[in-house]
């Protein structure tokens, strides 16, 4: 809840700007209940309210905007756009003023999208990453690829954070690599390969399977040494889900900081998102976007990762202003 009329009792969502005063218990097998704050464990109350620590050097009390750019010729919104150098150095510094962390990848990862070598990927990424920081960018930047080779050149450029659309899965030695480097991990659920991942996705339960893999990705950071407070999740809407899988997890997207870590949701412009507004062009589904990012801002998503930046920017200060007075 973001409701102005807090009643005596309630909790924070994770030490953020929404509060809740009961809880929703989800299992397998059985119907949902809502239940009163006295019901939940002394642990449980602890774990969905308590500050989560800060990520990638900036605080986790109030939502982060993570602009896209992708130095790719064919990611479904923006391919091709900034694939020059140029091109991408001037993208950059133009969301540079609204962002507050800028997510760099060189291989599309869309539905379909063939694999890109690491040294082509490398090419793209690593260059631009070093320029924004000759440049005097002090903004966070997260280097998004599956690949330990590329993730280790972004880190050697300037990049802070590793975005892994696999969770660690795709290279065996990603998480060395990341552990190593004593960077920020965001684990993101998908499933296969992005040319597979779309063909026929199927879950028992998509809320708590996905729930459950990130669990368990989760754990193997950490056992390969990723301590808890650099790690955050993101049930990678789009990624091997149909469009009722989607809903399903917006729905209860508060479900995942159960997991006791930031939560980022990147839905920009995604193929639900135009197929329920009614607009094929990719480009234009930024209104959509800014429905959906509001959404998970209502549900506590710490981070948001989105192409519109100056958009969404203005869209949270009037959310914000809208439900807290300012």
């Amino acid at each position: 809840m973001s409701d102005p009329a807090r009643p005596t009792g309630a909790l924070p969502v994770a030490g953020g700007w929404c509060w809740f005063d009961r809880v929703e218990v989800i299992a397998r097998g059985s119907r949902s209940e809502v239940v009163g704050l006295g019901d939940l464990t002394k642990g449980d109350r602890q774990r969905l309210s308590m500050p989560r620590p800060g990520f990638g050097g900036l605080s986790m009390d109030c939502p982060r905007i993570m602009g896209i750019l992708n130095i790719t010729p064919d990611s479904f919104s923006d391919g091709g756009l900034f694939l020059r150098p140029e091109a991408a150095l001037m993208q950059a510094r133009r969301m540079a003023d609204g962002a507050d962390i800028l997510d760099i990848g060189g291989e599309s990862t869309r539905p379909g999208a063939a694999e890109v070598s690491a040294d082509e990927e490398t090419a793209r990424t690593a260059p631009v990453i070093a320029a924004l920081r000759d440049g005097g960018l002090a903004l966070p930047i997260s280097i998004d690829t599956r690949k330990a080779a590329v993730a280790t050149a972004a880190f050697g450029a300037g990049a802070t954070i590793l975005n892994d659309v696999t969770a660690l899965r795709f290279d065996p030695a990603m998480a060395g690599v990341a552990a190593k480097a004593g960077v920020p991990v965001i684990l993101m659920h998908s499933i296969e390969t992005p040319a597979t991942m779309q063909d026929d996705p199927r879950y028992d339960d998509v809320l708590l399977d996905v729930y459950d893999a990130l669990a368990e990705r989760l754990a193997v950071a950490r056992a390969a040494g990723i301590p808890e407070d650099r790690l955050a999740i993101d049930p990678g809407i789009g990624f091997g889900k149909t469009l009722e899988h989607n809903l399903a997890l917006l729905a209860r997207l508060s479900l995942f900081h159960n997991l006791g870590v930031p939560v980022l949701l990147g839905a920009s412009r995604k193929r639900f998102i135009g197929t329920i507004g009614a607009e094929a062009e990719a480009a234009r589904r930024m209104p959509g976007s800014l429905a959906v990012a509001m959404a998970g801002v209502a549900q506590g998503m710490q981070m948001i990762r989105v192409h519109d930046v100056a958009e969404t920017r203005q869209a949270l200060r009037l959310w914000q202003a809208a439900t807290r007075g300012y």
